[in-house]
């Protein structure tokens, strides 16, 4: 089945030297972009991985089992800020797709552009996790899904090109075998979501109670941001930094993410404007209460 796209939608699978979205770092990156009228463009970098210093980090032996990519295979490699410029210029405005990717790869990717200076919005794109709607739908591991909806094993698995083209492949055949299957939720509610409409199924494989990439930060019923971590799990951060405005200083200066320091600082910025507002309020009052 052909994806129906409005704008172009890039597929794409990291390599990297571990799980850390706040400390690990990217070593190979395939990108496959589809374009609105079918035609693919890809993209595939290895990626040398330098820590905030500028140092070139090893790459743990446990990862090089899972990946089989070595310290000497990216040596010679540019580092992700002298590749960064081509990868988001390539990338453009394009919707995100993958396989775990919104819990991983999108996180991951974003920190490795904030980290370089470079704004990565995802505000007006749509992300389309596959591994979602199988394990909603099916629950399984990619290999899995490849022969499971493909009918084909798949080579090369851990490599991000052969992992990137499965992908896409697999969520081909999940339109077609999907298009009149219903999805019951938890509350019983029956829904058709898997539809060839790209937000729909950014819909239906998204966190949306996610405040953050990584889920560190959730929302509660009044769409508040809350802590869903350590000792103040279920706590608003507005009432949180209120009370104990030295935590917002340890989340700054501890292993966060970025983009979990981005919302941090998003909701400190609001508790001292609003602050600001409420003393001009007070002095207003206090000036018209002397002038009277």
């Amino acid at each position: 089945m052909q994806l129906k796209l409005s704008k172009p939608i890039v597929f794409f699978d990291l390599e990297t030297t571990g799980v850390q979205v706040g400390h690990d770092r990217i070593i190979q990156i395939c990108l496959l972009k589809v374009m609105p009228d079918g035609s693919e463009q890809e993209m595939t970098r290895m990626v040398r991985p330098v820590d905030d210093r500028g140092a070139t980090m090893h790459i743990p032996e446990e990862s090089t089992m899972v990946h089989h990519i070595t310290d000497a295979m990216v040596s010679n490699e540019r580092s992700f800020a002298e590749q960064a410029a081509e990868i988001a210029d390539f990338i453009g405005d394009s919707d995100l797709a993958g396989y775990n990717s919104n819990k991983f790869d999108v996180p991951l990717l974003v920190e490795e552009f904030l980290r370089v200076g470079i704004d990565f919005s995802l505000s007006n794109r749509r992300l389309v996790d596959v591994q979602n709607i199988f394990h909603r739908m099916e629950q399984r591991t990619l290999v899995a899904a490849y022969k499971f909806y493909c009918g084909k094993q798949l080579d090369g698995a851990h490599s991000a090109d052969a992992d990137t083209k499965a992908t896409y492949e697999v969520l081909k055949a999940q339109l077609d075998r999907y298009e009149h299957v219903p999805f019951v939720d938890r509350d019983g509610k029956e829904s058709y979501p898997v539809v060839n409409d790209v937000e729909a199924l950014s819909e239906f494989t998204s966190n949306a109670q996610w405040a953050d990439l990584v889920g560190h930060i959730g929302y509660d019923k009044n769409h508040q941001e809350v802590f869903n971590f350590g000792k103040h799990k279920g706590k608003t951060l507005e009432q949180v930094f209120h009370l104990e405005p030295a935590y917002y200083d340890w989340m700054m200066k501890a292993d966060f993410p970025l983009s979990t320091k981005k919302v941090v600082m998003q909701v400190q910025r609001r508790i001292v404007e609003e602050k600001r507002r409420k003393d001009q309020e007070k002095l207003q009052a206090l000036k018209l209460k002397f002038e009277g």
